[in-house]
């Protein structure tokens, strides 16, 4: 048996929040986690939409039946099957929504990865052509497959908040410290925030990164 690949065109969707002015003063890329889809994690960000901020959402590639059949439809960034091949897809999508959403701006550019999605942002932002000033995890961990030694000039001028919430049903405190102190070890600069919560994004911990 033998293995053909080929590229094809797909037609692929984000949500937004807000609408790009010259009073906007930032703009946040947030991308959700697995099993959610972009319009109802934007959601969870409703509170940013009054503050001359544009919150825009791509949606990961792969949708679903979350259960069965029928019924609710999710998505996800990626699975183990072709990840390298779902990793370039998902990079030239992103870069592709980013040029059409920041053609030229002054705007401050915030990148948040939620869960699965954490992953997805530094992938991004070490692969791709996208450039941005901050970089949010929430509730999700850096990604082992990325070379952190060899690339910390840039992790290192983003910013890197990582959020998680104190009774979070995935991550224990100790493996969130752990988790950090393996990556500060290659010499990337991360500031660890807790929160009173759980796998979720809450508005008090979201207004105090702004």
């Amino acid at each position: 048996m033998k293995k053909h690949e080929l590229k094809i065109s797909k037609t692929a969707r984000y949500f937004q929040l807000g609408e790009k002015s010259d009073k906007t003063k930032e703009i946040w890329f947030v991308l959700h986690g697995y099993g959610q889809l972009a319009s109802s994690f934007l959601k969870r960000f409703t509170s940013l939409n009054d503050r001359e901020i544009l919150v825009v959402a791509p949606e990961g590639l792969h949708r679903f039946y979350w259960e069965g059949f029928s019924g609710k439809v999710v998505a996800s960034w990626m699975t183990k099957e072709e990840r390298q091949s779902d990793i370039s897809d998902y990079i030239g999508y992103l870069d592709a929504v980013y040029t059409q959403v920041v053609p030229s701006t002054d705007a401050r550019i915030r990148l948040l990865g939620f869960s699965q999605g954490t992953a997805t942002a530094c992938r991004w932002a070490l692969l791709g052509q996208a450039k941005f000033d901050d970089l949010i995890l929430w509730s999700g961990a850096f990604p082992d497959d990325v070379d952190y030694v060899n690339n910390t000039a840039l992790f290192n001028s983003l910013n890197i908040k990582l959020l998680v919430g104190d009774k979070d049903q995935f991550f224990s405190m100790q493996q969130v410290e752990e988790h950090k102190e393996a990556i500060v070890s290659q010499g990337v600069e991360v500031e660890l925030i807790t929160f009173d919560g759980e796998h979720e994004i809450y508005d008090e911990p979201l207004m105090s990164i702004i």
